[in-house]
C-alpha cells in the first residue's frame, strides 16, 4: 500500500467534512448545483454552525436490533459538528427535513430538557435499569457541548441514582467530566469507548475535520485508564485501502495507551451517505476512489451497503476475513480483548416519584 500524502494547502480555512448538501431522500423533488463560470470556489462564505433548541417529550430511545450490545440510549444532539465524512448516522438528518451533507454538520439541535426528562423516565413505575449508551448516534462531546453542558447533566443524573452508562465518543472534552465517571467506574457503573480511526493526523483532518487529533484520543484514553475508567478503543470505520493498513498499529498505540478492550466497524453507507462518501473520494483522493468503492462492494454482496443484522458491522466475503483476522492477530499480540466491560445494574436507585401526600413512615 503506498503511503498517503496530502496536501492540506488545498483545504479550505473553514473545513467542513463534506463538499455537498444532497436533498434528502424524502424530497419529492431534488436540486443540482453547477457552475455558471460566474461564480469562483475561493469566494464562497465560510459554512457556519446554527443551533436551535429541540424540546421533545421523552429522551430514552429504544432498539431492539440483535447485533448491538444495548437496548437503549440517549442523544442529546441531532447532527454533529464533528463533521465525519464516513458517519452512518448522516441520513437521521433527513427527518428534519434538513441534508444529510453539509446541513449535519452546520445545522444542529440541542435538547436542553435531557436531564430533566432523564430523570422523569427512570422514575416512570417498571422502569427496568440496563446499561444507558451515549453517543449512539452523534457525539456526546461534540464541540457544542462545551457551552450546553447537556451530556454533562445527563450524567449527573446517572450518577445520582447509580445508573450504569456507556459512553462512545471521538473527544477527549470526555476529560472534563472524570469526576462524575471516575467515582462510577468504582462501582464498575461507566465506561468510555474512544474512537481512534488513523494515527495519522493528515488524514483524520480529511476524515473528521472538527474532531480531536489522534494525539489527543490516545493521551485521553491514557487519562481515563489511569482514573479507573475502562476503555473500549474503537477502530471506526475500517476504510478499504485507506486505512485499514493501520489496524495493527492503532491497536498497538491504544494497548500502550491504556485500553482494556478494542472493537472495530466496517464503513457503512447506508442511504445518501454513499454519495457523499463518493464525492469526497473522488475530490480527495482521486487514485484509489474507485478500488475503494469496488473493496467494498466485495464486502457488501455487490452493493454499496448491506444493512443485514451481523453483516452491516462486519461486511463478508475474503476481504472483510482478511480484516477480522488481522485485527484479531493484533489484538492478541497487544493483550487486549476484542468487545466490552459488562456494567453493574444491582445499584439502581430510582428517583422517588413527586407525592401528592405526605409518607406514613
Amino acid at each position: 500500500m503506498p503511503a498517503i500524502t496530502l496536501d492540506l494547502r488545498k483545504q479550505k480555512p473553514n473545513p467542513r467534512g463534506a463538499d455537498i448538501n444532497p436533498d434528502s431522500r424524502f424530497h419529492s423533488h431534488t436540486t443540482e448545483g453547477f457552475d455558471d463560470g460566474w461564480d469562483r470556489e475561493d469566494d464562497a462564505p465560510p459554512q457556519r454552525t446554527h443551533v436551535t433548541t429541540e424540546t421533545p417529550r421523552k429522551i430514552i430511545t429504544r432498539n431492539a436490533s440483535p447485533d448491538i450490545g444495548f437496548d437503549r440510549s440517549i442523544n442529546a444532539y441531532r447532527g454533529c459538528e464533528h463533521g465525519c465524512v464516513y458517519c452512518f448516522a448522516r441520513p437521521t438528518h433527513a427527518y428534519l427535513g434538513l441534508s444529510p451533507g453539509l446541513d449535519f454538520e452546520t445545522q444542529l439541535t440541542v435538547k436542553p430538557n435531557a436531564a430533566a426528562l432523564l430523570r422523569r423516565e427512570l422514575a416512570a413505575p417498571g422502569y427496568q435499569c440496563r446499561s444507558m449508551a451515549l453517543g449512539t448516534n452523534t457525539d456526546p462531546y461534540q464541540p457544542i457541548e462545551r457551552e450546553h453542558r447537556i451530556t454533562r447533566q445527563i450524567l449527573e443524573v446517572l450518577r445520582d441514582h447509580n445508573h450504569p452508562v456507556g459512553i462512545v465518543t471521538k473527544s477527549d472534552l470526555v476529560l472534563r467530566d472524570l469526576d462524575i465517571l471516575a467515582p462510577m467506574a468504582a462501582q464498575n457503573l461507566a465506561k468510555v469507548g474512544l474512537s481512534v480511526t488513523t494515527l495519522d493526523p493528515k488524514l483524520a483532518r480529511l476524515m473528521e475535520p472538527r474532531a480531536p487529533t489522534p494525539k489527543k484520543r490516545l493521551a485521553a484514553i491514557e487519562m481515563l485508564a489511569e482514573a479507573g475508567v475502562p476503555v473500549t478503543a474503537l477502530m471506526g470505520p475500517v476504510v478499504p485501502a485507506l486505512n485499514d493498513q493501520e489496524i495493527e498499529a492503532i491497536v498497538s498505540a491504544c494497548a500502550d495507551a491504556g485500553a482494556s478492550h478494542v472493537n472495530f466497524v466496517l464503513l457503512r453507507l447506508p442511504h445518501e451517505v454513499k454519495d457523499i462518501v463518493r464525492d469526497w473520494l473522488a475530490k480527495n483522493f482521486p487514485d484509489r476512489a474507485r478500488r475503494v468503492m469496488a473493496i467494498m462492494q466485495s464486502m457488501r454482496g455487490g452493493k454499496d451497503y448491506d444493512a443485514t443484522w451481523g453483516l452491516r458491522q462486519r461486511g463478508e466475503g475474503p476481504y472483510a476475513a482478511a480484516i477480522a483476522a488481522r485485527f484479531a492477530l493484533a489484538t492478541k499480540r497487544a493483550g487486549l480483548t476484542i468487545g466490552t466491560v459488562k456494567l453493574r445494574t444491582d445499584l439502581f436507585d430510582p428517583p422517588r416519584a413527586q407525592k401528592t401526600q405526605l409518607e406514613l413512615f
